[in-house]
């Protein structure tokens, strides 16, 4: 497995009151900064949305990974949240925690990984999304 983090991983965080959340990230690795992007459903009960988009941008220092995820569009209780975890020596999890900048907020989160390729999770994404 290469230590570059560009791939798809699955992943999941904890968040107070609500519980596992998992989520979907693209991420896109290059000369140590990271972007990419995030997909996560809406877990709270009065949410407009069913599903979260968030943009990534960080960087990774050896095992050390941070970044910040950006809500789009931000509101809904959701703006940013900075994330900091270490990479595993396979280079195929990413486990740490997450906080809302300025409050106390915070929980775990763990990246794995996936084994399906970008072009099979885009199409699976597709075929989730209701008709016109």
């Amino acid at each position: 497995m290469t230590d570059n983090l560009t791939g798809v991983w699955d992943g999941t965080f904890v968040q107070p009151q609500v519980g596992m959340v998992t989520f979907l990230a693209t991420l896109i690795e290059s000369g140590g900064a990271l972007g990419g992007n995030v997909t996560e459903p809406c877990m709270l009960p009065d949410c407009p949305l069913r599903t979260h988009n968030a943009s990534i941008v960080g960087h990774r220092s050896g095992g050390r990974v941070s970044f910040v995820k950006r809500y789009e569009p931000p509101g809904f209780g959701y703006d940013t949240v900075s994330y900091e975890g270490l990479l595993n020596a396979e280079a195929a999890e990413i486990d740490g925690r997450w906080r809302l900048p300025g409050t106390t907020f915070s929980g775990t989160f763990l990246m794995v990984r996936s084994t399906r390729p970008a072009e099979a999770i885009t199409a699976e994404e597709q075929t989730k999304q209701p008709a016109h």
